[in-house]
């Protein structure tokens, strides 16, 4: 299983629901590592969605405690356990902060873009820099972006 994230220098990932800031490149990027592969996200990540709507090209696995939450066009998962019988390998584990934390002790490779700047922020991602369980295998960049500097990093646990 894989993650993929887009974090601050302090490892923030979000404030008030939604993302720190959007960089095109690193969505573009998203895109191409996810299409085509399940993505694994919570309800409130995929509130922040266009329409709110599952992602196309995806087989998207919603992890929910609420029982009566389902949505068209995802299969919507109350316990971790049934999630992990259906989610592949080679699925991308894409938000929120609870179900980055749930299932990062399931991943084998994370991929990170890195922004070289620090915002207000609610939600944080574990500091896989301080985690002795991840090195760093992969470092692209720096690269810039309407002013703001970030690094893509691809992260192996050890």
């Amino acid at each position: 299983m894989n993650a993929i994230v887009a974090v601050d220098q302090n490892w923030a990932i979000g404030k008030d629901g939604d993302q720190l800031c959007y960089i095109s490149a690193d969505l573009k990027r998203f895109k191409a590592l996810t299409t085509g592969h399940p993505v694994i996200l919570g309800r409130k990540t995929l509130t922040t969605f266009p329409g709110g709507r599952p992602l196309p090209g995806r087989r998207n696995l919603i992890l929910s405690r609420d029982p009566a939450f389902t949505v068209e066009g995802a299969e919507v998962y109350h316990d971790l356990d049934a999630l992990l019988a259906a989610a592949p390998a080679d699925s991308f584990v894409i938000g929120g902060g609870s179900v980055y934390r749930e299932l990062l002790p399931y991943c084998e490779t994370v991929y990170v873009t890195k922004i070289m700047s620090t915002f207000s922020a609610d939600t944080f991602f574990p500091d896989l820099d301080a985690d002795p369980e991840w090195e760093v295998a992969r470092t692209e960049g720096p690269l810039e972006e309407n002013g703001l500097q970030f690094q893509y990093l691809t992260y192996q646990r050890k």
